[in-house]
Order: C-alpha cells, then sequence, then structure tokens
C-alpha cells in the first residue's frame, strides 16, 4: 500500500460514479480471491493430502508457499507499482493469479502445487498494495474515498472468514483442484472488468525501486520459517537449522545495510520507537497466528477424527465468519469511544475464552454447540483486534512513510500466518507422533483409516488438537498482556502522527 493522503497519488481522470464504483468491484474481486487463498486450503487439505500422498513437510509447504512469497515481496511491490502504475500492477498480478490457480487445480505432483502457491504468492503480492493504491487515485473526494476503503477492508476480512466454508462446499460435489479453478473467472472477469473502468494506468519512471532489498526479506522469511518447520519436527536436522538460521540472519543482515545504502529504503525501524505502532504490529501478528492455526488444525481434526465431511467441517467454521466481520465494523466505528487497549486486549481475552470453550466442548463428549459458542467468541476476539490493529499501524506512522507502515501492516498478518502454519502445523503431526501406535505415527491421514490402529490414532489426534489449542490460548493470553503493555499510554484511539 502507498501513503495514506491523496496528495501522495497523482489524480486520475474524472470518473462517473458508475465508473467508479465498478472499478472498486473489479478491485474487490481481486481482493477477495487474496483472502479466500489464504484459508481456502484448510477444509481441502485431508482430501488433498490423499490424492497427491504428500508427506507432512510437502503439505505444510502447500500452504505456506503462498504466504511466504507474498509477505517476502510486499515491501517491494507497492514502490513497483509506484514506477510502473498501480494499474499494471493489478493486472500483471490478476492475470499470474489465473494462470497460477489453472496450474495448481491440474497439479499432477505436491512439487508442482507448491510451485504454482508461490506463483499465487508472487501475483497476490502484486495486487495487494495496488489495490488500496487504486481507490485513493479513483475515489477523491474524502467521503465516497472514506466508503470505499471501508468495503476493501470488509472484502479482505469475508474472504479469509469464507474460505474454508467454500472449500468445504466444492469438495462436496467437485475434486480438489475446484478449490483453485474457482478462482480462474473470477480472475479473466476481473480483469476484463479492470480494462474497461479503470481510470488509467499512472506510472512515473522516477520512482526508485530496488530489487535487492525484496530478495534479501524473501530470503529472510523463507529460511527462517524453513529453520522453525525443521526445530519443531520430530525427525529434525540441526545442520538444516544452522544452515537455514545463518543465510535466514544472513540475509536480515544485507537487508539491513542494504537500506541504509539506498535513497528509498523500503523499512525504516525506527517506526517501531513508537509503542502504537509495535503495539498494532503485534497484535495484527498474534491475532493471525491464532486463528490460521486454530482454522487449519480444526478442520483436519473433525475431519479426519469425527468424520466430517469438507462441508461439514467448512461450516464449523461459520460462527467465526458470523462474528469476526460485524465486530470489525463496529470495532472500528466505536474505536474513539472504547479506544486501542480496550478493542485489542479484549479482543485477545475474547479469543482466549472461546479457545477455553473449545478445549471444553472437544474433550466432553464432542459437545458441539459448546464448540461453536466458542469459535463464536473467537470470531468476536479476532474481528475486534482486526480492525483497530492496522489502524494503529497506520494512523502513528509519520505522513511522509505511510506507505511503508501500510506494507509492515500487510506483511504482519502474512507473518502471522506464516508462524502459525509453520509451528502450529509442524506441531499436529509431531504431538500426533508422541501419542500414536509407532505402526502408524508417521502419517495421521492414513493412521486414522488403518483396520487395526485407527481408533487409538483418531484419539492420538484428539489429544494432539488439545495441545495445539492449549497454545493457541496461552498465545493469546500472552497477546493481551504484550498489547496492554504498548497501549497503556493511549488507551482511546488517537494514533495519529503528524509527521
Amino acid at each position: 500500500m502507498k501513503p495514506a493522503t491523496t496528495e501522495s497519488f497523482p489524480q486520475s481522470a474524472a470518473t462517473t460514479p458508475a465508473q467508479r464504483w465498478g472499478f472498486l468491484a473489479a478491485i474487490s474481486a481481486g481482493l477477495f480471491l487474496i483472502g479466500l487463498d489464504n484459508s481456502i486450503l484448510y477444509t481441502a487439505l485431508p482430501e488433498l493430502r490423499s490424492a497427491l500422498e504428500t508427506t507432512e513437510t510437502q503439505a505444510l509447504w502447500i500452504i505456506n508457499a503462498y504466504p511466504l512469497m507474498m509477505a517476502g515481496l510486499l515491501l517491494g511491490t507497492g514502490t513497483l507499482g509506484d514506477k510502473i502504475g498501480h494499474q499494471k500492477m493489478f493486472l500483471s498480478g490478476l492475470i499470474i493469479f489465473g494462470l497460477a490457480s489453472l496450474t495448481a487445480a491440474f497439479s499432477p505432483t505436491a512439487g508442482v502445487l507448491i510451485a504454482a502457491r508461490a506463483f499465487l504468492g508472487i501475483a497476490a503480492a502484486a495486487m495487494m498494495p495496488a489495490t488500496l493504491a487504486l481507490i485513493r487515485i479513483t475515489f477523491t473526494a474524502e467521503r465516497e474515498r472514506n466508503t470505499a476503503i471501508g468495503v476493501w477492508g470488509s472484502v479482505a476480512i469475508i474472504g479469509a472468514a469464507l474460505g474454508p466454508i467454500i472449500g468445504g462446499t466444492l469438495l462436496e460435489y467437485f475434486w480438489w483442484g475446484s478449490v483453485f479453478l474457482i478462482n480462474v473467472p473470477v480472475a479473466i472477469i476481473a480483469v476484463i472488468a479492470t480494462i474497461i473502468v479503470a481510470p488509467g494506468n499512472i506510472p512515473n519512471p522516477e520512482k526508485q525501486w530496488d530489487f535487492l532489498s525484496s530478495l534479501f526479506a524473501l530470503f529472510t522469511l523463507a529460511f527462517l520459517i524453513l529453520a522453525i518447520k525443521e526445530a519443531v519436527s520430530p525427525t529434525r536436522s540441526w545442520a538444516v537449522i544452522g544452515l537455514a538460521l545463518i543465510i535466514s540472519v544472513g540475509g536480515a543482515v544485507s537487508f539491513s545495510k542494504r537500506q541504509k545504502k539506498i535513497k528509498e529504503p523500503l523499512f525504516d525501524a525506527s517506526l517501531f520507537r513508537n509503542p502504537l505502532f509495535s503495539g498494532g504490529v503485534i497484535a495484527a501478528g498474534f491475532s493471525m497466528f491464532a486463528i490460521s492455526g486454530i482454522e487449519m488444525t480444526t478442520s483436519q481434526r473433525f475431519q479426519l477424527s469425527s468424520g466430517f465431511s469438507p462441508l461439514e467441517a467448512g461450516l464449523l467454521m461459520l460462527p467465526i465468519a458470523i462474528a469476526s466481520f460485524p465486530m470489525s465494523i463496529i470495532g472500528g466505528a466505536n474505536l474513539h469511544r472504547w479506544g486501542f487497549r480496550n478493542l485489542i486486549c479484549g479482543g485477545f481475552i475474547a479469543t482466549a475464552l472461546g479457545i477455553c470453550l473449545c478445549l471444553w466442548g472437544t474433550s466432553h463428549s464432542e459437545e458441539i454447540a459448546l464448540f461453536s459458542l466458542g469459535l463464536l467468541f473467537i470470531g468476536v476476539g479476532t474481528g475486534a483486534v482486526f480492525s483497530v490493529a492496522s489502524t494503529a499501524i497506520i494512523g502513528s506512522a509519520p505522513v511522509s512513510k505511510a506507505g511503508m507502515a501500510s506494507s509492515v501492516e500487510e506483511v504482519s498478518y502474512e507473518f502471522g500466518t506464516l508462524l502459525s502454519v509453520a509451528i502450529l502445523g509442524s506441531l499436529f503431526p509431531t504431538f500426533y507422533a508422541l501419542h500414536a501406535p509407532s505402526e502408524v505415527a508417521d502419517n495421521f491421514s492414513a493412521g486414522v483409516h488403518d483396520a487395526v490402529y485407527g481408533a487409538a490414532a483418531s484419539a492420538a489426534l484428539d489429544t494432539a488438537y488439545l495441545n495445539i489449542l492449549t497454545i493457541a490460548l496461552c498465545c493469546a493470553l500472552f497477546a493481551a498482556a504484550v498489547t496492554a503493555f504498548f497501549f497503556r499510554g493511549n488507551p482511546k484511539g488517537t494514533s495519529h502522527a503528524h509527521q
């Protein structure tokens, strides 16, 4: 994303209301796809693993390749959009997204699917900053612009929340590739609509874009995630962990040095001196860590251990979607009344309460009603955090660094997802292996269907799931305490920096 002030953007040619709102619909379609692909695989993963005969590591990389590429490239794609034009950036991302989705849908092997997911992440990184920049260029009237940005934020939340439900619905009637194939017609329609109603591409050839900075950021994240995955694996290799950490640290040092040399750095660490900025980043990361890990493991657990269909597992996530969307709107509208501390800390406490209810419902005779109530509280909590974490990040940054702050905001959410899949996604099979019979300990998907050891494998999977929920509970409580500390000096919604 680019700076939040209209002065930062060249003004587009005058457009009619129909063109402006039609263009918003096209932008929203792209944004919906970005959010959807972050979570749609949660319900598809058990069937996908079986069809492609993936290992545990391959299954996690199928999920993580997408947010990894997006998070690693986001700091630089906004600046590249400034240089070549945000409309061109958005269209390029849409086209790559459609082609990568088509490849993913018909992938013959896990390796091809991982590569396709990586290209989906590249496409999403190209589109994401361009969406908000294009809104700010197109909607020059403040009231219209605020409404459009409100729609923009809501679409992102809806896409992520509906991912498991849409994935489950598709798998009820079609094969696993349909969760990717659905992207293709949406991308085609969005490309056509953008060409017809977009205000025109506005490049700025004088803008500097540094490829090496983006590459160093990507290497830092990729090898950090590799080190984490290897560290929590029961068959860990210390040599791999050490080498991955060395490369990750080397990438971080190279990125830092590079920022001091170039005229327009992608990132300035001094932003974290503002406690509101730091608190917002922590809130964004922890909220995505909790919700991503819970959705991913819950879908797998109920499909494999309780015999839920993909659609039933997807519908089980419905309370989160129902609660998070309106709460994000309510929280944002009442920030000036309730303040950052109450909304963010209260949101994490509500999430922790919801996890407690899920723990109780899971361990006591499958109390689905109680479990669903827990998911409802989780949705309320994460919705409250989502609604104002971005405001804390962007509003506390100087106007001159608003674009940089927007990129950090997006990376915070994606990095939370990355860590969740890397840590909780790796610990899930690890905990299972500790409690399952040795004959089926290496693969819980096959273990629960084993004629001899199926019951024991299901019990081990339930225990592993309870352990994951317990970790998520501890993280939510820790996040509540940490954000309370960062927002202690400014509990109300006054975040704006002047310069």
